[in-house]
């Protein structure tokens, strides 16, 4: 009689009928090595308080991610890498494949994909009729609308303004997408998330990262360059990076690199499990799931009216979220005031209804992720294992779209005012341009499954001044020497006295820069900077000592 087959298990894993890895793919040119040429920047700043003593004690975690994105966000922050940007293209990626080369700018958010399309778009726009630069046009690709607020960096002549892939790029006319960027219209497409993956356009010839990349999302992302075209070999790829570090990068390309092995098995049915515990969240109704499948695949409609149809979840969530936050503020203080009391029953009582509401708070923050758990690992096993399901598929989906519009609002984080912060340092540097070599011995290397899906737990919360916070993040660039030559409020404290000069205002408002600048823009600024702070009293004299530092300065200035 013959033994049963052993199941799969860490001592009985599958083996592969036929192995095609990377490596041989790269070698019989069937794909191209994509780390050949690879650049990292460094980002230094400092941060700074306005007003010295106005201290206020913060959530920590939210505190440093909010100051995090502020500075991301800062028009002087985007600024300095479009031109980086715009330059490398031009200079290196632009006469490429007959003058078809492409490139993909990667960011982290629908803001900053918006922020980056009006910087490039006035970075351009500012080099007027100069050689190369009316030949370089940006769109930009981000699902539903993005608006921003007077929190937000330099928003002053942003909010009330509704961006959307339509109104920012009004050349497109409505193509699609992917057929606007393939013709000689568009040489450069700003992402975020969207086309980041699963998107195949040979003629992309540079990546410009701006955003954290890590396990299979940075080799699915970094390998859209990967693509053959007559030529494209011989000049290779190329990609610049402002985020990630190089032996990071190399640590996600390594276990594919040869021979993808897992560490263990995976239980594809563990799909199921997180599918019912998503629906039994009672955050969206399954007809909803049904309505924004329908209507994603119906190309009639825009993507604005797509996204509506997550909002009613999105409302629930909020309406909950809102509800459970309230509740947990109140119930932790009465906790904390039962605590100074000598009655035990009391405590008990406070405590119970304590952790009662921090439950309700914590399932809707494990909720958010579950969503993203769910998208990822249906994504990967369905590539393995056909499950032939049409619920899972359309679940994903919705998945996908619906986990971005939850954003967790709080009383901490609502009260979390960044409005006395000030950017004092910035400097943006190239670090080294080299090739990342990949090992050719990649045994030690594993993927390990997926486990535990839908079992993450929320985290508790840690308060501190938000001056404290400012120190430990300028504590991280102190080896990098930032100097008076990387002042940014200075150069901000003169635009701000330039533009109260109305004659000035006006003459750049009605010329172009090149004539603009003839007129009375830099007496302007000479009396601008005689009439900046005794804080700024080495600058001052820097300036007006040197006239070609004082002339750059005005062109600083000026933009």
């Amino acid at each position: 009689m013959p033994r049963p087959e052993e199941a799969p298990s860490k001592t009985n894993k599958p083996q592969a009928y036929h192995v095609y890895s990377m490596r041989q793919a790269i070698e019989e040119g069937f794909i191209l090595d994509v780390l050949k040429n690879y650049t990292n920047y460094k980002v230094a700043y400092n941060l700074a308080m306005k007003i010295a003593g106005t201290d206020e004690q913060v959530e920590s975690k939210k505190a440093r991610v909010k100051l995090n994105q502020w500075v991301r966000l800062h028009d002087y922050n985007i600024s300095q890498k479009v031109q980086v940007i715009v330059e490398h293209f031009k200079n290196n990626v632009m006469g490429l494949l007959g003058g078809h080369a492409k490139a993909l700018v990667v960011t982290s958010s629908r803001k900053e994909a918006v922020r980056y399309k009006l910087a490039f778009d006035k970075y351009v726009f500012s080099k007027g009729a100069e050689k190369g630069y009316q030949n370089i046009q940006a769109m930009v690709a981000f699902s539903g609308e993005v608006e921003f607020s007077d929190k937000d960096p330099n928003a002053e002549a942003l909010t009330g303004v509704k961006f959307t892939e339509l109104n920012m790029n009004p050349d497109l006319k409505g193509r699609d997408m992917r057929k606007a960027f393939d013709s000689n219209d568009y040489q450069l497409l700003i992402v975020a998330n969207k086309f980041q993956t699963g998107f195949d356009q040979p003629k992309l010839c540079a990546m410009y990262v701006d955003k954290k990349l890590g396990g299979v999302e940075c080799v699915q992302t970094l390998s859209r360059l990967n693509r053959t075209l007559p030529g494209k070999a011989e000049t290779g790829t190329f990609i610049l990076d402002f985020f990630n570090e190089p032996d990071d990068i190399l640590t996600s390309f390594q276990p594919y690199y040869q021979t993808a092995e897992l560490a263990d098995v995976s239980d594809p049915d563990m799909i199921f499990d997180l599918f019912d515990k998503l629906r039994a969240a009672g955050i969206f109704h399954w007809y909803e799931v049904e309505q924004f499948c329908d209507a994603f695949f119906l190309k009639s409609k825009s993507n604005a009216a797509i996204a509506n149809i997550c909002k009613p979840a999105v409302e629930r969530w909020n309406l909950r979220y809102k509800s459970a936050v309230t509740a947990y503020a109140q119930a932790r203080e009465m906790f904390e005031r039962s605590k100074r009391t000598n009655d035990a029953v009391l405590i008990a009582n406070t405590e119970n209804s304590f952790k009662e509401c921090k439950q309700e708070k914590d399932a809707l923050d494990i909720f958010k992720k579950d969503l993203g758990t769910f998208v990822r690992f249906y994504e990967f096993m369905s590539q393995i294992v056909d499950y032939n399901d049409k619920e899972l598929e359309k679940l994903s989906l919705y998945a996908r779209n619906l986990r971005p519009m939850l954003r967790e609002i709080s009383a901490d984080e609502e009260d979390i005012d960044l409005s006395n912060i000030m950017l004092s340092h910035y400097r943006v540097a190239k670090i080294r341009q080299q090739d990342l070599m990949l090992k050719e011995n990649s045994a030690d290397y594993k993927l390990e499954p997926g486990d535990g899906l839908g079992s993450g737990k929320a985290k508790d919360k840690k308060e501190e001044f938000l001056s404290q916070i400012i120190a430990r993040l300028n504590e991280l660039f102190i080896t990098d020497a930032l100097t008076e030559a990387d002042m940014v409020n200075y150069a901000y404290t003169v635009r701000d006295k330039v533009k109260e000069n109305v004659v000035v205002m006006n003459q750049i408002a009605n010329n172009s820069p090149e004539q603009a600048m003839l007129g009375d823009f830099t007496r302007a600024v000479d009396d601008a900077i005689l009439g900046s702070s005794e804080a700024h009293q080495n600058q001052m004299m820097q300036l007006l000592a040197d006239p070609k530092k004082a002339k750059l300065f005005s062109n600083l200035i000026f933009s």
